[in-house]
């Protein structure tokens, strides 16, 4: 099977659309429990925005620029999240989505903590609280459709398909209007590669991007961090109760 990517280009006008297409597809199709039809722009992402646009403002030359970021899940090709979560709710498919199964999280929250872009959102306000992110529309994947953030995008900044053909659109666009795009495809090589990847008419750290990110994929570097979060977190509260059970009998001692 081909692994499906998405690319965003620099035209974007931040008409948010895509914000809305995906808040409609996932209310319908996803957690119809879940998302209540508020289509209020948030800050940023949250556990019911699963696509955000960023409005960046700037100053060149004295006069205000406008940049429009849109943000969601990377869907990387070795994700981070996919390989610290003990019980395999989180999953990477053949096809490029990064799926997420209600019925087998914890709620460790491990994957929030390994993600380098910061994706994945918890539910803190719910009493049985789930973690919340883009699906990469794997639904619709299924069905030989676009994901709905792509389909109703009106400038044609964003485009999908096969991984390998969306790397060679973004580096043609590149080609064809180096002054238009700064030489660099974002998510071509960071963190290992994603299936969503950006080109740009400004440098990529200054619209916030993760620039200093490795190119060698991140779980061989996440797991080796978290796998010592139990034993440190087991050690702690071992250490806390030696110093309850002391404490506790100094006082009954002075009692006597």
């Amino acid at each position: 099977k081909a692994e499906y990517a998405a690319g965003v280009g620099a035209g974007c006008t931040g008409c948010r659309a895509c914000q809305v297409a995906c808040k409609q597809w996932n209310e319908r199709a996803v957690r119809p429990s879940k998302l209540d039809g508020d289509f209020t722009n948030p800050k940023e992402l949250s556990s019911d925005c699963y696509t955000h646009i960023n409005f960046i403002e700037q100053e060149k030359n004295g006069q205000p620029v406008w940049s429009f970021v849109k943000r969601q899940c990377l869907h990387c090709k070795e994700p981070a999240c996919v390989s610290v979560c003990p019980v395999g709710a989180l999953q990477k498919t053949a096809e490029g989505p990064v799926s997420y199964n209600y019925d087998k999280c914890i709620g460790c929250r491990y994957c929030m903590v390994a993600c380098p872009f910061y994706i994945p959102k918890y539910e803190w306000e719910k009493v049985l609280p789930w973690v919340q992110k883009c699906s990469f529309c794997a639904e619709r994947m299924k069905d030989g459709l676009e994901p709905a953030c792509v389909k109703v995008c009106p400038t044609d900044t964003m485009f999908h398909g096969d991984r390998k053909a969306v790397l060679a659109e973004a580096e043609r666009r590149i080609k064809n209007d180096p002054r238009k795009y700064v030489p660099h495809i974002f998510g071509k090589d960071e963190a290992g590669g994603t299936a969503w990847i950006y080109i740009s008419a400004v440098p990529f750290a200054e619209l916030g991007f993760e620039t200093k990110l490795p190119t060698r994929a991140l779980p061989s570097f996440t797991w080796a961090s978290l796998s010592t979060i139990p034993g440190k977190a087991t050690a702690l509260l071992a250490g806390l109760a030696a110093i309850a059970y002391f404490r506790n009998r100094g006082n009954s001692q002075e009692e006597e």
